[in-house]
């Protein structure tokens, strides 16, 4: 039996059929929309490799199933930048060499985007550790990844500001 989700992946309404109810949110994206970008690490929601946002939120994309989400706006690291500018944490993680081998940089970046969203960093590299702390990266970039969040949360901010 198949079935039909509408979905809004980053920015452009999807409409896809699944024939397999059991299929991921990580899956659908990378083997059906071909947006692979989101990493599959554990497949098991432990390594945040598969981070992306779902209507805002932080998601663990491998433990999300597709049908579950029918209506939601998700966003994937694919779908970050803008009029081909990088995203300011994406260009924070540059700045701040928050990756080694790079594996585990999308699902990083998607976590700190939602973080700083969510408004629960406040400037604290302690606490924004902890908040991250469901992403793990191998290499041990942890320092460069803290400063890029904390960077990229004062340049928001900064932005917020003035825009008002």
């Amino acid at each position: 039996m198949t079935l039909s989700i509408s979905l809004t992946i980053n920015g452009e309404p999807r409409s896809v059929a699944i024939d397999d109810p059991r299929v991921t949110l990580l899956d659908l994206l990378r083997e059906r929309l071909h947006l692979t970008g989101t990493k599959k690490g554990c497949d098991r929601g432990q390594c945040g490799a598969c981070t992306i946002l779902v209507d805002g939120e932080r998601v663990n994309s491998c433990l999300a199933l597709a049908l579950s989400h029918d209506g939601a706006e998700i966003t994937t690291i694919e779908g970050l930048a803008e009029e081909g500018r990088l995203h300011p944490v994406q260009e924070a993680f540059i700045a701040h060499d928050g990756f080694q081998c790079g594996y585990c940089t999308p699902g990083q970046i998607m976590s700190a985007v939602g973080l700083i969203a969510e408004g629960h960093a406040h400037g604290d590299a302690e606490r924004v550790r902890e908040l991250m702390s469901g992403n793990l990266c191998r290499c041990g970039a942890y320092r460069g990844i803290t400063e890029a969040v904390l960077e990229a949360e004062a340049k928001l901010a900064t932005r917020e500001r003035d825009a008002a």
